[in-house]
């Protein structure tokens, strides 16, 4: 099968997926804004307000950290089983094994960019105005989709063959949780662990969306360009683990 029919196949199946979700509730596409927004609702109740976190300006950078998380947790936790759930399709036809986590990122990055734009919306009338560090937006959602890409690509790739991954990263994902500077400041880590809380790159994503939307500030292009080379070689790992054992995971999947 020629490449643009491949390209064909996953932009159809992206829409056939995002398709499929939207109907699977009475409230249809007004649920991938609803359910984020109670997510972020709670965090904020409970940190915000109950614990009370943070002081002045608070609630937009509460909410971009959680939204920015958002799009990796998703992607990440569902690229476990990414493979399994279509072992049924991997008996009829022959594809190429990582057009399902391609698949699974275009979803996810679409639900995630119109929250994204939601979020923009709201500092709008938060009171925050665009400046030219707005600019590097873009920039930084690029290199996010490929540190995304890389790390769904390598799980989703190797999950087939360790049956407790998905268990395994559902814990690392809780624990990064709460080591990604989502919930509190970053320059508040005492220096001596700063190093080692930088090595994170979630935490470096997050902090670049805050200063070019919440601080007027340019990101930090030095640790953006080593997020996305270190993304590069992820991908580049990921699609040739995919094409070594892309004859195999059918008959793991069907076990």
């Amino acid at each position: 099968m020629p490449f643009t029919h491949y390209i064909n196949l996953i932009l159809y199946q992206t829409y056939a997926n995002l398709r499929t979700e939207a109907v699977r509730t009475y409230i249809s596409v007004f649920w991938w804004v609803l359910e984020p927004v109670l997510y972020m609702i709670t965090f904020y109740l409970v940190f915000g307000i109950i614990f009370q976190r943070g002081g002045e300006g608070y609630v937009a950078f509460l909410l971009c950290g959680l939204v920015v998380w958002k799009w990796f947790d998703s992607t990440v936790r569902n690229s476990c089983h990414i493979i399994a759930s279509y072992a049924s399709l991997m008996q009829q036809v022959y594809l190429p094994k990582y057009i399902f986590p391609i698949v699974l990122l275009l979803v996810n990055t679409s639900k995630a960019m119109l929250i994204l734009i939601l979020f923009l919306i709201f500092l709008l009338f938060y009171g925050q105005e665009p400046t030219q560090s707005w600019l590097a937006l873009p920039i930084i959602i690029s290199v996010q989709f490929l540190f995304i890409a890389a790390i769904s690509g390598l799980l989703s790739c190797m999950a087939p063959f360790l049956p407790d991954m998905q268990l395994i990263v559902s814990n690392i994902m809780t624990l990064l949780f709460f080591l990604s500077g989502i919930l509190f400041d970053t320059s508040s880590i005492p220096e001596r662990y700063a190093f080692y809380f930088r090595l994170n790159p979630m935490m470096t994503l997050i902090d670049c969306y805050r200063q070019v939307l919440l601080e007027n500030q340019w990101p930090d292009w030095g640790s953006l360009f080593v997020i996305l080379i270190a993304s590069l070689i992820g991908i580049t790992i990921a699609v040739s683990l995919f094409r070594k054992f892309d004859h195999v995971y059918p008959k793991i999947v069907s076990r």
